[in-house]
């Protein structure tokens, strides 16, 4: 059956890259029936940050709402997918132009989309969203905000400032996408994290679906 439905999500595997210093994903078979068990069974060790995932605001905030808490509102519905051209990082002066208003769910596409998951390494460099640009983010009230990374913010230094600055404006933060053959443009979004009671952030699985303007 024919799906026009397009997967963003990162699939998980052993030996995938992880944020340094977090908990690698790990599947284990506990249970086989090619062993004479009745059935297969694994099970997954990991960090709630791995692959395609969403932070909760305890994240960063202490005593800060759980994932459990994440309104569906935020990631099921209408989103903007828009490709960022600057090869360091999402500045202000490349939003501008999209008028981002109340509400709205974006994803940036960067160049992190073209090299990110074809590596088990974890690379330091990489396109991020500024402290400044964050700020701007929570001025125009966007709701969601997306990245094709494990992290909005630079590893080096800035990332939980930006973290912090998304999360206390109520906006919900989507990492780790794969937009490497997504087009700029509006879609129907649906992005649902696990719901785990009193997570700082939870494994999710992403799809898009263009929209007929």
């Amino acid at each position: 059956m024919r799906s026009d439905w397009i997967d963003i999500s990162v699939p998980l595997r052993n030996g995938m890259v992880s944020w340094p210093g977090d908990a690698p994903f790990e599947l284990t078979s506990t249970l086989q029936i090619a062993n004479g068990d009745p059935c297969n069974l694994s099970q997954i060790s990991t960090t709630a940050h791995i692959g395609t995932h969403m932070d909760a605001p305890r994240h960063y905030l202490a005593g800060a709402a759980g994932i459990e808490t994440m309104p569906i509102t935020a990631a099921i519905g209408r989103a903007r997918v828009i490709e960022i051209r600057d090869p360091e990082m999402i500045r202000i002066s490349e939003l501008e132009p999209y008028r981002l208003a109340k509400g709205d769910r974006v994803l940036f596409k960067t160049g992190n989309s073209d090299h990110a998951w074809k590596s088990d390494h974890f690379q330091e460099n990489y396109i991020f969203i500024p402290p400044d640009s964050a700020r701007y983010l929570a001025e125009r009230g966007v709701q969601t905000v997306g990245v094709d990374h494990l992290s909005v913010g630079a590893f080096q230094s800035g990332g939980p400032e930006t973290h912090r600055i998304l999360l206390e404006a109520g906006i919900w933060i989507i990492e780790g996408l794969q937009l490497e053959h997504v087009e700029p443009g509006e879609y129907e979004m649906v992005c649902l994290p696990l719901k785990i009671i009193g997570g700082d952030g939870a494994p999710a699985r992403a799809v898009l679906r263009k929209l007929v303007l």
